[in-house]
C-alpha cells in the first residue's frame, strides 16, 4: 500500500499530492497521513468521489485516512469526466487580490489556494487575467508569484491590466505576465468559451 505524509501542507496540497499518487502509480490502495480535520475531510471526501471505500484512524492528532478500491482505474466520476471533455477556453479574470468579504487575512489565504487550485483545469484553463486590485498579484513580494510563473511557463497566458499597474504605481514591479490593455482583455472574453470573475 503507497503511504504519503502530508501534514503541515495547507489546503488544497493534501487532497492535490493524493490525487497525483493515485493517478501516477494507478494506485487501488492508498494511506495518507494528515494532521488537521479539514484535511481529513477533504482527502476522505477526494478518495471516495474516485470509489474508494475510507476508513480513518486517529492517533496523536494525527489521521491516518486509508482508501481502497477493486482495481486500479478511476470511476466514471470528477476526474475520468473531465479528461473525456472536449478542450475549452476558459478565462479567469481576477479582479482583487483578496476572495470575499470580511477579514482581509482570510481572504488572502482563500486567494493563494484558488489560484495554487487553478492548475486542476487542466488545460481548459486558457487566460488568466488580472485587473484592478488583482494586479498586486503579479508583482514582487506576492505570495503567488512563484505559482504564476509556473503556470506562464507551462504556456498558459497572463495578461495583467497596464492602466491598473500604472494607477497602483506597480508596474516597474510586475515580475508575471504580459502587460496589456482594455481591448485585449475584451477581445479575450469574445473568444473564451467560459469567463470566471473572482
Amino acid at each position: 500500500m503507497k503511504e504519503i505524509d502530508v501534514r503541515g501542507l495547507a489546503c488544497p496540497a493534501p487532497v492535490l499530492q493524493t490525487k497525483n499518487a493515485i493517478e501516477e502509480e494507478n494506485l487501488n490502495s492508498i494511506k495518507v497521513l494528515v494532521d488537521n480535520e479539514a484535511a481529513r475531510q477533504n482527502v476522505s471526501r477526494f478518495l471516495e468521489s474516485q470509489d474508494f471505500e475510507v476508513s480513518v484512524k486517529e492517533k496523536k492528532g494525527n489521521f491516518y485516512v486509508t482508501g481502497r478500491r477493486e482495481g486500479g482505474v478511476a470511476p466514471e466520476g470528477i476526474v475520468a469526466e473531465k479528461q473525456s471533455d472536449e478542450k475549452k477556453k476558459i478565462m479567469v479574470m481576477l479582479v482583487t487580490d483578496r476572495m470575499g468579504f470580511g477579514d482581509d487575512e482570510l481572504g488572502l489565504k482563500l486567494m493563494i489556494s484558488y489560484i495554487k487550485t487553478l492548475k486542476e483545469m487542466g488545460p481548459d484553463l486558457w487566460r488568466l487575467v488580472f485587473v484592478n486590485n488583482g494586479v498586486k498579484l503579479t508583482v514582487d513580494g506576492s505570495d503567488v508569484l512563484s505559482i504564476l510563473k509556473e503556470y506562464e511557463e507551462d504556456g498558459l497566458c497572463i495578461l495583467v491590466c497596464g492602466t491598473c499597474l500604472t494607477h497602483f504605481d506597480l508596474l516597474d514591479q510586475k515580475q508575471v505576465g504580459e502587460t496589456t490593455n482594455m481591448l485585449d482583455i475584451v477581445t479575450a472574453m469574445q473568444l473564451a468559451d467560459k469567463v470566471i470573475t473572482i
